[in-house]
């Protein structure tokens, strides 16, 4: 059995990377002819390219010895004569540094199938094993981007993005060119929904086929762009992705006063058996000092060090994780900063525990991280993008590992949240950057809808909003949130998460506002009852803060409930809305599905038992964010049977569990993943079990209709 589970799953990694965040190499081939079956290369070139930064720098170029005489007619394209390449290696004394160069990295070119066949010709005549590399062909993309152009030669895709051309003709300058090509492709693509490397292959091969049909010809052979089951994942260790912080976390922390002598502190906490202790240094500033700690200091110090302070001896800030953290989390941020010890705080930052490597490694999960903490490091959109295509491959193992469909969605939502974070950061360093400053007033950043709820699918988009302290629209204050919310919200698009179809994202001056301007807008929504105010308070009853001053959220998010509290009309209007169901079985008691054979399980399933949960919530002043947490609180109130929250949870899970198996095959697919799912494609079993699921939604609606009715 493998014992690699991480390089397991790169494969579907690769899938879904963005095109924004994917390592590739552009390449150019001159040859002896056009004529695939028997012309030889003379020159060859490539340029890397990391999502959309062009490194010509580490480029490489050669003229390479055919071994035959080069046609005056090609000569006459490409200037390149048989004088030129008489000292020039042959193929086969080349192929070992060509190999270096190109890695493991997709190739890019104009025309590439050319490229690739003559290629794959010279590893024949060479005696070289040819493994075909993934690839993509800027010909097909540009068609994908604008299929409008009367023609997709080098030439007029350069004319028509303005890109200049030097040394046309030549490996380089060709290589050069298209590689400016295929940059300037990428956000062109993204407007067409064509995002990562899966969907670019598959449009690609579409149009390739469609071509194809057209022509009378062949289509791109499928080994061009092969395809890699999923079937081949490796199942995670997924103790680490099941459990949060607070599960496994020492408490309570133990405290020693910063003027104690490490003698009296190791006199005092003999047979406590911990390994560190927290010292308050100064106001808001805490230190630790750990085993490791006092052995360095007797080594250096002697007996001696046995009389230094501990606040000489502490090392300060501590670094933190949450509560609520997964536990792949921590041991991604302990592995990052090589530290045996993170503090633990709660929602108010508050120091509730200390987590150690000791902990973490008994739990056998450190081989298992893929996700990590790589998102918190990350220094570009490109760098969030390549984290971001982790997440199908570790929802594909818990799967696999039969972690409940809940579960996974909140993984997928801790990582929404964790990507929002750190795109708000990166957008802070370039305000200052480009001289802005820094954050005029105190500000948070909140995560909205699904992720708000920990429920996100693999098909999330953006939904995000920011407030802060004090100061108005278009204001000195507003002006610099909605440009660095603009910065936030494109560098997620690029990395992964699609802008929000109806808008509700930060750089819109409507979702972001001061504390009184959200009250005024709270108001509004409830005072006017209209369906899209009836849809902005709902969704905004799910925020949670991301990043930022977490009290300026909770502030709003309480005056929201209590806005809310009296307004019997306005929860009946929601509640009405909650109970609209879209039809999931048909008079004769199937799966309806529409014209592509699918159903959409959102909004048969998912919908009706999130707004009934959420507007229960509200009705009963339950202070919960996720729909089973928000159920729970409805037995606890008296309103609801256990048995009957437990079905509706159960029906829940299902249905979220047919989704995501949906968006894997999809992502695989190179489809853009959606909540709509291929009925056929499930066995009888599945069927029955998804139909009782749906069946069981009526329950969420049954208990808003009790209540209202």
């Amino acid at each position: 059995m493998c014992q690699c589970p991480v390089e397991c799953v790169l494969p579907l990694t690769q899938f879904s990377t963005p095109l924004a965040a994917l390592d590739v190499v552009v390449i150019d081939t001159e040859t002896t002819g056009l004529d695939a079956r028997s012309a030889r290369i003379v020159q060859l070139a490539g340029i890397p390219v990391t999502g959309e930064a062009i490194a010509r720098e580490r480029g490489f170029e050669t003229l390479i010895n055919p071994g035959i005489a080069i046609p005056l007619a090609t000569t006459k394209i490409h200037g390149i004569r048989d004088g030129d390449v008489a000292n020039a290696p042959r193929f086969s004394e080349f192929a070992a540094k060509l190999e270096a160069h190109l890695g493991k990295a997709i190739i890019v070119g104009h025309t590439i199938s050319y490229d690739l066949a003559i290629l794959r010709r010279e590893y024949q005549l060479a005696d070289r094993v040819w493994h075909q590399p993934r690839a993509l062909d800027v010909r097909h993309l540009a068609q994908l981007a604008r299929p409008s152009l009367a023609g997709y030669d080098l030439d007029r895709l350069c004319q028509w993005l303005g890109i200049d051309v030097n040394s046309r003709h030549t490996a380089m300058g060709d290589a050069e060119a298209t590689a400016r090509i295929y940059v300037s492709l990428i956000p062109m693509l993204r407007a067409q929904n064509i995002r990562t490397l899966a969907e670019a292959e598959a449009a690609s091969r579409r149009l390739a086929d469609t071509e194809a049909q057209v022509s009378g010809g062949l289509s791109l052979p499928e080994s061009v762009m092969p395809v890699t089951s999923m079937a081949a994942l490796a199942s995670l260790d997924s103790f680490a992705y099941r459990h949060r912080v607070r599960e496994i976390m020492s408490a309570p922390v133990v405290y020693a006063d910063r003027d104690l002598t490490l003698e009296a502190m190791i006199q005092a906490q003999l047979g406590q058996r911990i390994s560190s202790v927290l010292v308050e240094l100064d106001p808001g500033t805490t230190g630790i000092v750990t085993e490791k700690d006092i052995l360095r200091i007797i080594s250096q110090h002697g007996a001696a060090g046995l009389q230094m302070r501990m606040k000489e001896v502490a090392s300060a800030p501590v670094q933190m994780v949450e509560e609520s953290d997964f536990v792949y989390r921590a041991i991604g941020r302990m592995g990052r900063l090589g530290f045996r010890h993170l503090v633990v705080r709660n929602a108010s930052g508050a120091i509730t525990g200390i987590v150690t490597a000791h902990r973490l490694l008994r739990q056998r999960a450190k081989a298992a991280i893929v996700l990590g903490d790589e998102i918190d490091q990350a220094d570009s959109a490109a760098a969030l993008g390549r984290a971001w295509a982790k997440l199908p491959s570790v929802t594909a193992s818990l799967i696999a590992d039969d972690v409940d469909a809940l579960t996974v969605t909140s993984v997928i939502s801790t990582e929404i949240a964790g990507m929002t974070r750190r795109a708000a950061e990166l957008a802070e360093v370039r305000m200052i950057g480009e001289g802005h400053g820094a954050p005029p007033v105190a500000y948070a950043v909140m995560v909205l809808g699904s992720g708000g709820r920990g429920e996100s699918q693999l098909a999330a988009d953006q939904d995000n909003a920011i407030v802060y302290a004090s100061g108005v629209t278009g204001g000195p204050e507003g002006g610099y949130f909605e440009r660095l919310a603009t910065y936030m919200n494109e560098m997620l698009d690029t990395a992964g998460i699609p802008f929000c179809k109806g808008g509700v994202m930060a750089k819109n001056a409507h979702w972001c506002r001061s504390v009184d301007a959200w009250r005024i807008t709270i108001d509004g929504w409830v005072r006017h009852k209209r369906p899209e105010d009836l849809l902005n308070v709902d969704i905004y009853f799910d925020a949670i803060c991301v990043h930022g001053d977490a009290a300026l959220v909770a502030t709003i998010w309480d005056y929201a409930f209590e806005r809310t509290k009296g307004e019997h009309l306005f929860q009946w209007l929601l509640a009405a809305m909650a109970r609209k169901r879209h039809p999931a079985v048909s008079l004769f008691g199937g799966l309806r599905v529409d014209a592509q054979g699918r159903q959409d399980l959102k909004a048969t399933g998912l919908l009706p038992i999130f707004s009934c949960g959420r507007v229960l919530a509200i009705k009963h002043g339950i202070r919960a964010h996720a729909t089973p947490e928000r159920l729970s609180g409805l037995v606890g109130a008296g309103v609801a049977a256990a048995d009957v929250v437990q079905t509706i949870v159960d029906a829940q899970k299902v249905i979220l569990a047919t989704i995501l198996g949906q968006q894997l095959i999809d992502i695989e697919a190179g489809i853009p993943p959606t909540p709509k799912v291929v009925i056929a494609r499930l066995d009888k079993v599945e069927k029955a079990r998804l139909k009782q699921a749906l069946g069981n939604v009526d329950e969420a609606i049954r208990l808003v209709a009790e209540v209202w009715d």
